[in-house]
């Protein structure tokens, strides 16, 4: 049964002694805590026998502090049980502590500081994305010569996963980025009389870049994501930890295995992007333009060809690698704590959507000067 928190006061007036009774605790403090402060007041130093007290807890410590004169409060004058002892020492070490700076605007002066540490951070974060890809390239290497090293379960499974699973919002939003160029280029070559070159338009766009760009998009928001979240996840709980411990490189059982799924699947799902492209601007074509399928698909094979689509099928190795390294990355740098899973699992998509943009952009330079 609880009891309130009491204190009496023995002694001579000038150097009494205060024993303390009760529960002082943060439900049964009352108004003892106020009482004792303004019972104190002007008497220095006074000894304080705990030993009398059922139960203490961090409240309870501090309001005997503070009432007993807060810093200049003496622990040496205090008489409780060990317990008591170590909770009276947490909590004065608490209260003597400086309080944190208060952050002053200091106008262009901070500036310079925040771009400083911005510099210094992705110097960092350049360093630790070659520490990263050194470290990958080790383990294909090593894969490369020892097949049997390979978890090929895991790989299978999230083949499955990241590749099989997405073939159908792939296909959805092919088909509805093919019609939408289809209506576009209908509309605008119908002033000229053009229209039929509809055909060729949309053949291009979808075998040379829709096809890859959608496919690497989606599979940012889709994969990156989810790999960071299982990779954070897992080292959260420190189950990285209890794998380096076992001997087991994570890199070969965690980062390997999604890396080899995306690189397996995406042209498989580029394919399927545009084959649905393609079906879309067929579509178009067909309803608005009054082209039959069969003209459409001959104008493709004559003025098209193929060398677009392998143009476009090129990129995907290297989309594979950068989503998966990205949301394998963000996940080995998860912290302890939920706030840094939501960070890196954000930063797994936006940094894996600005790499394809510009992985896209100098492949395209590329073949301009190639002339292809």
């Amino acid at each position: 049964m609880e009891k309130p928190a009491e204190f009496s006061v023995q002694g001579a007036t000038d150097s009494p002694t205060v024993t303390l009774s009760g529960d002082w605790t943060a439900n049964n403090l009352g108004d003892a805590p106020a009482v004792l402060g303004s019972d104190l007041a002007g008497l220095g130093a006074v000894p304080l026998d705990l030993t009398r007290v059922r139960r203490l807890d961090t409240a309870g410590a501090f309001a005997v502090i503070t009432a007993a004169g807060g810093h200049e409060f003496d622990l040496s004058r205090v008489k409780a049980r060990p317990e008591s002892m170590r909770l009276f020492e947490l909590v004065i070490t608490a209260v003597r502590a400086p309080s944190a700076p208060t952050h002053e605007q200091k106008g262009f002066r901070d500036l310079t500081i925040r771009v400083g540490k911005g510099v210094v951070e992705i110097g960092r974060e350049a360093f630790d994305t070659l520490v990263f890809l050194g470290h990958l390239l080790v383990v294909v290497a090593r894969a490369a010569t020892n097949p049997r090293r390979v978890r090929w379960a895991a790989v299978v499974s999230l083949m499955e996963r990241a590749g099989l699973d997405a073939i159908p919002i792939v296909a959805v939003t092919s088909f509805f980025i093919g019609a939408v160029v289809g209506l576009l280029g209908a509309n605008m070559l119908q002033q000229f009389g053009a229209q039929v070159f509809a055909v060729e338009l949309i053949g291009i766009a979808v075998l040379r870049e829709f096809n890859i760009i959608i496919t690497a998009i989606l599979l940012a928001g889709r994969s990156a994501s989810a790999f960071a979240a299982e990779i954070g996840s897992m080292k959260m709980n420190q189950e990285i930890d209890a794998m380096h411990v076992l001997g087991v490189d994570p890199f070969e059982a965690l980062v390997f295995p999604r890396f080899a799924a995306l690189l397996l699947t995406i042209p498989l799902l580029t394919f399927v992007a545009t084959l649905a492209g393609l079906f879309g601007g067929l579509v178009v074509t067909w309803s608005v333009l009054d082209l039959g399928p069969a003209f459409f698909l001959q104008r493709i094979v004559d003025n098209v060809g193929p060398t677009h689509f392998w143009i476009g099928l090129s990129k995907a190795p290297v989309m594979a690698a950068v989503i998966a390294g990205i949301g394998c990355r963000q996940g080995l740098e998860v912290g302890n704590d939920v706030e840094s899973l939501g960070r890196r699992v954000t930063a797994a998509v936006v940094h894996a959507i600005f790499a394809i943009i510009m992985i896209d952009a100098a492949f395209a330079l590329v073949y301009m000067e190639l002339g292809v």
